[in-house]
């Protein structure tokens, strides 16, 4: 397997060693498949059984309601996982669409293989179930920090919580932010125009500065 440092850099597979990954993956499964941007990984109302790690590229997971409106709550890059949410879950019904936001490359593998401990006792077993605990626990509180931002009331109120964020986990006020405009006003459910001309006005009145996908709360 040639992706071996791709994979290594997944939390999922923290203090697993790099030359210990190829048993991992032999011990529970794997394959890869490429995607091309705009392809869908895992359709909404499809039964999750797999869990994905990106390799390359980013994949989206979008809400579309009943008037074709869509919603991004997140968007997953390299190392990242996703699925793990409805994968675990009693019903797996999944209630999202994954799709393929730039070419992606991603690593498969069965989620009850990876709870599941194997009758070979692998010794790197009880390390994979901890981090995948890990990473759903933390991609609840990451969910919990998008509920804060759009239930603010006004655009400008989420606008300032999110960069608030961004600046938390940059620590700096100075930052560049993952999405573009289009991908901002979906995360924040609002219009893009709407956004553009807020933004507008905050740097006009000196709250914020920014240069593309760069900014700083001033």
């Amino acid at each position: 397997m040639q992706n071996i440092p791709e994979i290594a850099d997944s939390p999922l597979f923290e203090g697993i060693r790099p030359d210990e990954l190829r048993s991992v993956l032999g011990c529970i499964g794997y394959h890869i498949g490429s995607y091309h941007r705009g392809e869908i990984v895992a359709l909404e109302e499809e039964h999750i059984q797999r869990i994905g790690i990106l390799l390359s590229g980013a994949v989206d997971m979008v809400k579309e309601d009943l008037w074709g409106n869509k919603t991004m709550l997140v968007r997953m890059r390299r190392s990242e996982l996703f699925g793990e949410t409805f994968a675990c879950g009693d019903d797996t019904l999944s209630t999202v669409t994954f799709l393929v936001s730039e070419d992606a490359e991603i690593l498969f593998i069965p989620f009850r293989r990876v709870m599941q401990t194997c009758t070979m006792a692998c010794v790197f077993h009880h390390r994979l179930i901890e981090n995948m605990v890990r990473v759903i626990a933390n991609k609840n509180r990451d969910l919990m920090r998008k509920v804060e931002v759009i239930s603010k009331r006004s655009l400008r109120e989420k606008i300032l919580a999110y960069l608030s964020l961004q600046a938390q986990t940059h620590g700096c006020r100075y930052f560049e932010v993952p999405l573009g405009r289009v991908e901002l006003a979906e995360f924040l459910c609002a219009d893009r125009s709407a956004l553009t001309r807020e933004l507008v006005k905050m740097k006009e009145e000196g709250i914020i500065d920014y240069d593309k996908n760069c900014f700083r709360i001033l």
